[in-house]
């Protein structure tokens, strides 16, 4: 089952971390690799990818909101920055 997909960058240049280092169970960290929201290599991930689940799992423990409700919010969110970031470039573009 899908409930979420991310295009994960191709960028060779980012930091990776090691899962380890973070406080998520294993088998949790794979589903969310099987859902796209990480990318596990070699046991690692992406620093961006920590910052992603971070974000997650303060979604799912401090407001208690389910996996899939979580995965979705935090698609969201992603894509609002984005956009906020993509309207700061063009404001500072047409800016005399």
């Amino acid at each position: 089952m899908q409930i979420y997909h991310h295009i994960l960058s191709t960028s060779e240049d980012d930091a990776w971390v090691d899962l380890k280092n973070l406080e998520i169970h294993p088998e949790m960290a794979q589903l969310l690799a099987e859902f796209g929201i990480l990318e596990i290599q070699e046991g690692q991930i992406r620093l961006k990818h920590a910052a992603r689940l971070a974000k997650l799992q303060r979604l799912r423990c401090g407001l208690g909101v389910n996996l899939n409700g979580a995965a979705i919010i935090l698609d969201l969110l992603e894509r609002i920055e984005a956009m906020q970031e993509e309207i700061d470039r063009l404001k500072r573009g047409q800016s005399p």
